[in-house]
């Protein structure tokens, strides 16, 4: 044996072996039987000399005292070379090391566990050395370590944006679903309360309810309105659970949305369709009931006028007939909408119509301090519409533009050197004819925005529009199964955008 090392076989016992051997103090034996961790003493080869009650228990039939068996011989191939390496740094320098390893039981079973390597006197004078290993199992702790890498993948990978608050409310992890969703970056929610991105439309009593239900252990299930980080709404289906520890304590709180912003949009546009439906079959209603006495009028108004001299009475005469034409555009325009299209459908091209309609718009008196911009893409296929529908259209949005960037650029509170601008432009983009058509001007006041293709609507001053333009507008483009959508910033611009499918067809 070499000299300094317990090399003997020691029994449960302490028993000493034959003479001119060191030996181990029955008192260690007792000692490690009051761990419940398995224990065994070592030689510096890795030979085991006692086992603890711990280790005989864990370990079954594998290492049992008296089979001068190697340490070495029961665990994974992988780990013993460290594993040597630590058992003679042990013995030569007293360094204490531990090894994550697996032991292998007779049944060919494993058993991770984090085995600690000790060095401690063997005898009374302190001359000879053993090295003690403490094996803690830690196949409970891998198994956690397992299931949180799996809800840490699920959590971060899902597409639904996920979100953890600390007890008090304080967003400690969202997942990148939640950062896209959102608009914010992780770094600048951790830490912060979630109304950051509320809209201020729910009231207190709706949020002490949601509290109320999940301080009591509850899940709290609700549609909420949130703001994205740019402002625009973000609407989520989102279940709240606190996260509860073994004790029973709220720990935190975990919520998950469902993201149904989509789905209240579409909601919003069918009850907008069905709305203009309602509105279509009530315009035909009016355009006739109407239409009828003011024809009799008109007849009245042009006798009238052949049969006086009198120049008040002609003067009073004309301005009833110039009424009675506005009347009878105003009905024309509500009949275009609520009738199908009787007008021919033919391959229309989209840019000749643009630049026509930018022609007629541009030679208006409040035109003069316009500059317009077109970017026009040249590789637009020719759709099947109604040419004069959609010149129509885009002359609607062109002449509210002029009158919105006129009424800019004549306000008191004009911008020094602003100047007035409209930039058109038609692109292909995925199976689909582009326009937009965006100005520098007032703007549309936020609250104005969901009703400004309703009929009779207009944010002009009174007498200056009828407030039919765009509603007939809306209706030439959706009976060509396209999408017309607006966006602004008040005191900043707006922007039409107009959609029409590739081989789109009138209804």
């Amino acid at each position: 044996m070499k000299k300094g090392n317990v090399s003997e076989n020691v029994s449960r016992s302490g028993a000493e072996h034959p003479a001119g051997q060191a030996m181990i103090l029955p008192e260690l034996v007792q000692l490690l039987d009051a761990f419940p961790d398995p224990c065994a003493v070592l030689t510096d080869d890795g030979t085991i000399l006692a086992l603890n009650k711990g280790a005989t228990a864990a370990w079954a039939n594998n290492a049992l005292p008296g089979t001068h068996r190697s340490l070495l011989s029961m665990i994974v191939e992988d780990t013993k070379p460290r594993v040597r390496d630590v058992i003679r740094e042990c013995f030569a320098s007293g360094a204490s090391n531990t090894v994550e390893t697996e032991i292998i039981l007779s049944d060919g079973t494993r058993h991770p566990v984090a085995m600690n390597f000790s060095r401690f006197a063997a005898n009374a004078a302190g001359n000879q050395f053993g090295c003690l290993v403490v094996a803690h199992d830690t196949s409970l702790s891998k198994q956690r370590e397992l299931d949180l890498l799996r809800f840490s993948n699920l959590a971060h990978h899902t597409v639904n944006p996920v979100e953890i608050t600390d007890p008090q409310g304080r967003i400690i992890y969202v997942n990148p679903a939640f950062e896209k969703a959102s608009g914010y970056s992780k770094e600048e929610l951790i830490g912060k309360n979630p109304n950051v991105f509320g809209s201020g439309k729910h009231s207190r009593d709706f949020w002490r309810q949601m509290w109320t239900t999940i301080n009591a252990g509850k899940v709290w299930v609700g549609e909420v309105e949130n703001r994205r980080r740019n402002g625009d709404p973000f609407f989520t289906h989102i279940l709240i659970s606190p996260i509860i520890d073994g004790k029973g304590t709220i720990v935190g709180y975990f919520a998950v949305h469902r993201d149904i912003t989509e789905q209240r949009n579409l909601q919003a546009q069918l009850i907008h369709a069905q709305k203009m439906e309602s509105i279509g079959l009530l315009a035909a209603g009016i355009a006739h009931e109407v239409g009828n006495p003011l024809t009799s009028i008109s007849s009245l108004v042009q006798v009238i006028q052949r049969t006086t001299h009198d120049d008040f009475t002609q003067e009073k005469l004309e301005l009833i007939k110039s009424q009675i034409t506005r009347i009878s555009r105003t009905i024309r325009d509500l009949v275009d909408f609520s009738r199908r299209s009787s007008y021919e459908v033919q391959l229309t091209d989209l840019n000749k119509n643009i630049r026509e309609a930018i022609e007629i718009v541009r030679v208006g008196k409040k035109s003069r301090e316009i500059a317009f911009h077109v970017e026009l893409g040249e590789d637009l296929p020719h759709l099947p519409l109604v040419p004069d529908q959609v010149e129509q259209v885009f002359i609607n949005i062109l002449i509210n533009a002029v009158d919105a960037i006129y009424e800019s650029l004549h306000a008191s509170d004009r911008p020094a050197g602003k100047k007035g601008e409209i930039t058109v432009r038609s692109s292909l983009a995925d199976d689909e004819v582009v326009i937009t058509i965006s100005d520098n001007g007032t703007g549309i006041p936020v609250d104005s925005m969901p009703k400004i293709f309703e009929p009779f609507y207009t944010t002009k001053r009174v007498g200056e529009g009828t407030g039919l333009g765009l509603w007939v507008s809306y209706g030439i483009i959706k009976s060509f199964h396209g999408n017309i959508q607006v966006s602004s910033v008040e005191g900043e611009g707006t922007t039409f955008t107009i959609m029409l499918p590739c081989g789109s067809t009138i209804e």
